[in-house]
C-alpha cells in the first residue's frame, strides 16, 4: 500500500485529488495539509511514501516545506503540483530533492501513476514537461562548474548515457539513439546514478546541468 500525503490551499483541488487516489486499491491517502508548514508536521507524524505538494502556499510554501521534509525524511518521495509555467522556482524544487512535479490539470491515469512511479524511484517528467524545463534553464545556463563527486568514475559509454538523459530521453529513446537494448540502458543509468550519488534520474539531470554537462 502506498501512503500518501496531500498538501494544497485549494479545498476543491484537495477532494479532487482524494477522490481520484483513494479509488486505486494499492493507494492510501492519509493525511491532507492546507499550507507548508502543516504538510511538514504531518509528514513527520504520518511517515507517507509519497507527498503530493502545490508548490505555491500562503505561508510556508512548498519549495520550503520540501526541502524540510526530505531533510528529515530523505526516503519520502515528494512531487511538486504546478498550474503555472517552468521558472527558476520548479528547478530549485528538483535541485532540493523532489522526485518531480506534475501539473495540475493532467488526466486522472496520469496522476495515479505518477505516485507509482515515485515510488519506484523512475522518472517523474513527462517528456514535453523534460523539454520545456531543459529549454527554459538552457537560456541561463549556469557557469562551469566542477564535475560531481563521482563522476570520474563514469565510463565514456556512461558519459554519453548521461548526457542523453539529461536531455530529456526516456530509455526506450536512448536506447534507439546508441542502437542497444533498453536493458543495457537500464543498467548504465542504474550505474550512473550509484556513482554520482544521485537518489533518483531527476537529480542525475540535475547534476548534468549544474556542472554544464
Amino acid at each position: 500500500m502506498i501512503r500518501v500525503l496531500l498538501a494544497d490551499d485549494q479545498p476543491l483541488v484537495l477532494t479532487g485529488l482524494r477522490t481520484i487516489l483513494s479509488a486505486e486499491p494499492d493507494i492510501d491517502v492519509a493525511g491532507q495539509a492546507r499550507d507548508g508548514h502543516e504538510a511538514v508536521a504531518l509528514a513527520r507524524d504520518l511517515r507517507p511514501d509519497v507527498v503530493l505538494m502545490d508548490i505555491r502556499m500562503p505561508g510556508l510554501d512548498g519549495l520550503a516545506a520540501a526541502r524540510q521534509i526530505l531533510a528529515a525524511m530523505p526516503d519520502v518521495h515528494v512531487i511538486m503540483l504546478t498550474t503555472f509555467d517552468l521558472d527558476e522556482y520548479v528547478y530549485e524544487a528538483l535541485r532540493a530533492g523532489a522526485s518531480g512535479f506534475l501539473v495540475k490539470d493532467l488526466p486522472d491515469e496520469q496522476l495515479v501513476a505518477g505516485v507509482r512511479t515515485a515510488v519506484r524511484g523512475d522518472t517523474l517528467l513527462a517528456p514535453s514537461v523534460t523539454r520545456r524545463l531543459i529549454e527554459a534553464y538552457t537560456r541561463r545556463p549556469p557557469a562551469q562548474a566542477a564535475l560531481p563527486p563521482g563522476a570520474d568514475r563514469l565510463t565514456p559509454r556512461e558519459v554519453e548515457v548521461w548526457r542523453l538523459v539529461a536531455r530529456g530521453l526516456s530509455n526506450t529513446e536512448i536506447a534507439a539513439e546508441l542502437f542497444v537494448g533498453e536493458a543495457t540502458v537500464k543498467t548504465h543509468v542504474s550505474r550512473i546514478m550509484a556513482k554520482l550519488g544521485a537518489r533518483d534520474r531527476i537529480q542525475a539531470v540535475v547534476l548534468a546541468y549544474e556542472c554544464g554537462l
